[in-house]
């Protein structure tokens, strides 16, 4: 006697967009979960390569990789920064004149700048400038077998492959966050005194009256965690490549998006947690 129950599993079309979530929830964490693992490591071969002498991280590698990632990345930024500095002075000036208020445009751009601006714009820029490009060199490296090589000869390719990069990142994006506040507050002075008519004197007084160091220290502080989080995302997808060329493509695209993401969330929960700390 045939059995009348479906030998198979019954399709049920309310769950495939569940299904559809769950997976790329559980995709989601797991890739969270290797970065995260990929930065545990790179940080202790890190520490152990300042504090002691028996695994010392290749310095030459790392000024190399600043040059690279960060050096050229200086006239982009300072481009871009320039910009926003004069946008930003043209858009805020009408609304403060009807109040009779124009001079406070230097003290909105140094708090805007300082804490948010300068930082995002060098991280943007070093995202499509660098991060791809790591993502891109490791990824074809691994396609080629030269990380393998590496393990072969017990070279371990998170120290000699990832440690610089997360380490050039960090420094250079650091810098670049300085380079775009000077930039930014610069353009936005020469067109406050130039063509807004605001005394030179007038725009500083006011720029330095309402920027404390708080401000700047917490635009430092979210540059540091950019940066790391650019070379940390571009590393892990250059390790993770697989097919060939167009997983490569895939590798340098998907680090793009996620950066960029990633990137939002951090600013997002740091000035969260400042707020919540009443430093804003």
């Amino acid at each position: 006697m045939t059995d009348p129950r479906p030998t198979g599993r019954p399709t049920r079309p309310v769950l495939v967009p569940v299904e559809y979530v769950g997976g790329r929830a559980i995709s989601l964490a797991d890739h969270i979960g290797s970065l995260t693992l990929l930065f545990i490591e790179a940080a202790g071969w890190l520490l152990r390569g300042v504090a002691g002498k028996r695994n010392r991280i290749g310095y030459q590698a790392i000024v190399s990789q600043i040059v690279r990632v960060g050096v050229r990345s200086i006239g982009i930024v300072s481009v871009v920064s320039g910009a926003v500095g004069f946008i930003l002075a043209f858009q805020l000036a009408p609304p403060l004149e009807e109040f009779g208020r124009k001079d406070l445009v230097a003290n909105i751009i140094a708090v805007a700048v300082l804490r948010e601006l300068g930082p995002l714009i060098g991280a943007i820029v070093l995202t499509g400038f660098a991060g791809a490009s790591i993502a891109a060199e490791i990824g074809t490296m691994v396609v080629s077998e030269e990380v393998e090589a590496l393990e072969a000869h017990a070279l371990n390719p998170v120290r000699f492959l990832v440690v610089p990069r997360v380490a050039a990142a960090m420094v250079s994006m650091t810098a670049l966050a300085v380079i775009s506040d000077v930039v930014a507050v610069l353009a936005a002075l020469v067109v406050g005194v130039t063509v807004l008519d605001i005394p030179y004197s007038t725009f500083v007084s006011n720029m330095l009256d309402q920027a404390k160091l708080v401000d700047f220290l917490t635009g430092i502080g979210k540059a540091t965690l950019f940066g790391t989080l650019i070379g940390v995302i571009a590393c892990g997808n250059g390790l993770r490549v697989s097919g060939g060329a167009a997983g490569v493509g895939k590798a340098t695209t998907g680090t793009v998006v996620q950066c960029v993401v990633a990137i939002i969330i951090a600013d997002l929960i740091f000035t969260a947690i400042f707020y919540a700390l009443k430093l804003v």
